[in-house]
């Protein structure tokens, strides 16, 4: 009797396969999942993420049943992507406080120095300036210098607006959050993230103003933005403009 036979499955470890009008998708078994997933991770593609004794038949037939889903949201991340800061010395980049200086060096290494308002990061004459190291060391240059600004300038932002408008709060926590640009605990402790210093002042005052208002009321609900259009002047409108920023977009 011939036996019938089966999809093969992905048990055997990640495969990765280039589906039409997708691209290259990695399929990925995990013992804990329950059902089939599929992330879209920036610069990383599309990841399924499905019980470990399904086909490649049935993951392929899942992907391609969301295709109009995935496509939308590869068109979406590639966007964003394009609008990332391609850091040269051509083109002028500054924190709040700091202008970047971008300086090449014999060395083999990345270094960086903050003086007098300048961020200087002297990366190696022999490497292209577009490669990914020297770009993500020049990245997190920018970032450790955003902090330090951060830890200056919040704080006494919030303490400020606080007096302003009588808000109580506990303790401002500097964070390099990848969701929030801010939060406020329960027990008013308010977390605040240090690429607020990339946002137009007004903006970064904005979510100063609306962490606040959460040590009055906790929820979105009307009160919460009756109050903080009474301390900003536009809440609505602010809230729209932030939208346009993005935390992953440098």
């Amino acid at each position: 009797m011939e036996r019938k036979k089966s999809s093969p499955t992905l048990a055997s470890g990640i495969l990765e396969k280039e589906i039409d009008t997708i691209g290259l998708v990695q399929f990925v078994p995990s013992a804990t999942a329950k059902y089939v997933r599929i992330s879209i991770r920036p610069c990383k593609g599309v990841r399924v993420t499905l019980p470990k004794r399904a086909t490649l038949a049935q993951a392929e037939a899942f992907v391609q049943e969301k295709a109009p889903w995935i496509r939308k949201h590869l068109s979406s991340q590639q966007l964003q992507q394009s609008k990332k800061t391609l850091f040269s010395p051509e083109v002028e980049f500054k924190t709040r406080f700091h202008q970047l200086l971008l300086l090449p060096h014999p060395l083999p290494h990345c270094k960086s120095r903050i003086k007098d308002g300048v961020l200087y990061v002297w990366y190696p004459e022999q490497i292209d300036l577009q490669h990914t190291d020297v770009q993500d060391y020049i990245k997190n240059a920018v970032e450790y210098t955003l902090r330090l600004e951060a830890k200056r300038y919040l704080p006494q932002r919030v303490a400020h607006f606080a007096r302003q408008f009588g808000f109580s709060f506990q303790q401002v926590t500097i964070k390099n959050a990848k969701t929030r640009w801010g939060s406020c605990s329960h027990t008013n402790n308010i977390n605040l993230n240090l690429h607020l210093m990339r946002l137009p002042e007004h903006l970064c005052d904005y979510v100063i103003l609306h962490e606040l208002a959460h040590t009055v009321e906790k929820n979105h609900g009307p009160r919460f933005w009756a109050l903080l259009d009474k301390i900003s002047g536009d809440a609505r409108g602010l809230d729209k403009q932030l939208k346009a920023y993005r935390l992953e977009v440098f």
